[in-house]
């Protein structure tokens, strides 16, 4: 499925997007139609007209499908700033808007009433559980994706992804479920001022340690995956300009991205530090004693 294969390596830039480079593997396609189905069936029946909700699943998973199944996908196992293109898409686009959408409560209304609570009853204890609990606050979902970001690109375990379909199966879903664990846990804040201050410092912590890992990888002159030694000159790079272009998408596109979105966050910071401000002159002001002239 992920592996070099013979159309791959014949892979051009004449071809790059022709029918034929698009994979159409039933292991990538297969779920992504039973998961929009599913949300399709869901909204309907909920009779949910929640337009930018909707709007935010279609990009997200239009996303994903790109990401995974275009020819992007085979023009990552030749040049390495292709393969990180497609890690930005599934962390930077589509892990934020299927977050946003929040499709979980619509994919359960495509099962028929009678199975519906047993579903949504099994899914909330699953959710209640210490040990989940402890992985979905923001704090661990924020060590998760960082963790998972890393540990991919040591040069070891990324060389295996251009090597086994299992561990390249592995790497996309963990960077995936990473940041869609993070996204999800950030959205979860935000109900009150404390909160919006600690979802700004999870985004510019984000910002940071993939900001670092990018410039690592641009500056460096040292070739970390010797994979792509003999297969970027097909494309007019020599291997460390394709590191190096790499490594600017993950800086600069990220950074750009986390930075935008914590000034969002720090601007919603001090608009409702500023509410709350006035509430408590206002209680302060209808509690003072009335003095006697």
């Amino acid at each position: 499925m992920f592996l070099l294969d013979a159309d791959d390596s014949s892979l051009t830039p004449a071809t790059l997007w022709s029918i034929h480079s698009w994979r159409w593997d039933l292991g990538i396609i297969l779920p992504l139609v039973i998961f929009a189905v599913l949300y399709a069936i869901g909204a309907v029946r909920q009779r949910n007209r929640n337009w930018p909700h909707h709007l935010m699943f279609g990009s997200g998973w239009l996303s994903l499908v790109f990401a995974l199944d275009s020819p992007l996908h085979p023009l990552g196992e030749q040049l390495f700033s292709a393969h990180m293109l497609q890690h930005e898409i599934l962390i930077l686009v589509s892990a934020p808007l299927i977050a946003a959408a929040h499709p979980g409560a619509t994919c359960l209304w495509a099962f028929m009433s009678r199975h519906r609570a047993g579903i949504g009853s099994a899914v909330q204890r699953i959710e209640s559980a210490r040990t989940v609990r402890m992985l979905t606050a923001p704090l661990s979902a924020w060590v998760i994706e960082a963790v998972a970001l890393w540990a991919w690109h040591i040069p070891a375990l990324y060389q295996a992804t251009l090597t086994s379909d299992a561990v390249h199966a592995a790497q996309h879903l963990s960077f995936f479920l990473s940041a869609l664990l993070f996204w999800s846990a950030l959205y979860g804040v935000g109900r009150s001022v404390m909160n919006y201050g600690t979802a700004t410092l999870y985004v510019f912590g984000t910002a940071a340690h993939c900001s670092a890992l990018g410039a690592l990888l641009t500056f460096s002159t040292v070739l970390w995956y010797p994979a792509y030694e003999h297969t970027t000159a097909a494309w007019g790079f020599t291997p460390l300009q394709d590191q190096q272009l790499g490594g600017l998408l993950m800086w600069v596109p990220s950074g750009v991205v986390f930075v935008l979105i914590g000034l969002v966050l720090f601007g919603r910071w001090l608009k409702e530090s500023e509410k709350r401000a006035q509430l408590s002159r206002v209680h302060a002001l209808s509690h003072a004693p009335i003095s006697d002239q």
